[in-house]
């Protein structure tokens, strides 16, 4: 039996009233980007003028506290806006937005980022983290980070953290849906309520999950960082978009643009950001 059927108040945001029958999805490359060195990964910015996209650079070693990483801006046509919109981070990846605040997940640190200033406002150091990977944002403001090594999530509320979850598994991708959390805890994609009770929305991923993004009510893209990208149904049934694992380009955290159907995929090792219309 579906374990959604235990949670009819869930499947009533989750759920279409009257399913359709499921199509096919592809991806069709729009643009390509190059010379970006490491991204990590990509979050769709929609600004006060034009929407825009973020793009957190590695340039280096995945766990290196050497100060090379940092934050590129670009258009939601590929085109370079500003390569070094921000420096000096150590191997930053997953990103979320607040009101002005940009916060980025710094191996141990969350860096808190003005974005009309392009400055620095703090640093919230994470007791007992060792590779925070990614991050989301609640419409209050609470604050959420995967520590991938240590398979815990933690939460930040008024720039104070706190141990949120343990004992998920390679905890990564983190997506806020309403007052819930849906977490990619290596092959599983799972939502848990504010009582922390994980409820399976989809398994079977043939890797670790790494960015998600919500397509529409109930529905998903999920990239596995090896080089796999699927679309979830609302059912749990997965569909296998892109794999690049033979050609080694691997798929990490990707950005979404809702109004448009575009998804943004970092190229880690291939130092390029491509995006693909969702069809």
């Amino acid at each position: 039996m579906n374990r959604l059927f235990a949670f009819p108040s869930l499947l009533l945001l989750l759920i279409p009233l009257a399913l359709p029958a499921l199509a096919q999805h592809k991806l069709e490359q729009a643009w390509l980007t190059p010379n970006l060195p490491t991204p990590e990964s990509v979050l769709y910015v929609l600004g006060n003028d034009e929407p825009y996209l973020f793009v957190s650079l590695i340039d280096g070693q995945g766990d290196a506290v050497d100060g090379k990483g940092g934050i590129a801006k670009l258009s939601t046509e590929g085109e370079v806006i500003d390569k070094e919109w921000f420096s000096g981070l150590n191997a930053p990846k997953g990103m979320a937005i607040y009101q002005n605040r940009l916060y980025v997940a710094d191996l141990t640190d969350v860096v808190v980022i003005d974005i009309k200033k392009q400055a620095l406002v703090k640093k919230i150091p994470i007791a007992g983290s060792v590779f925070l990977n990614d991050v989301t944002a609640n419409s209050s403001g609470v604050v959420f980070v995967s520590d991938t090594r240590t398979n815990k999530v933690h939460r930040i509320e008024n720039d104070e953290p706190s141990l949120y979850l343990e004992n998920m598994t390679s905890a990564n991708g983190l997506k806020v849906f309403g007052s819930s959390l849906i977490v990619g805890a290596g092959p599983e994609l799972l939502l848990l309520g504010p009582d922390k009770k994980p409820l399976t929305l989809a398994k079977g991923f043939a890797q670790g999950i790494d960015g998600i993004e919500m397509t529409e009510r109930g529905e998903f893209i999920v990239s596995c960082w090896a080089g796999l990208v699927y679309y979830v149904y609302s059912d749990g049934k997965i569909e296998l978009l892109i794999d690049s694992q033979s050609e080694k380009i691997n798929t990490a955290d990707i950005g979404f643009d809702p109004n448009t159907k575009r998804v943004f995929v970092p190229n880690f090792f291939k130092n390029s950001v491509t995006a693909y219309q969702l069809k």
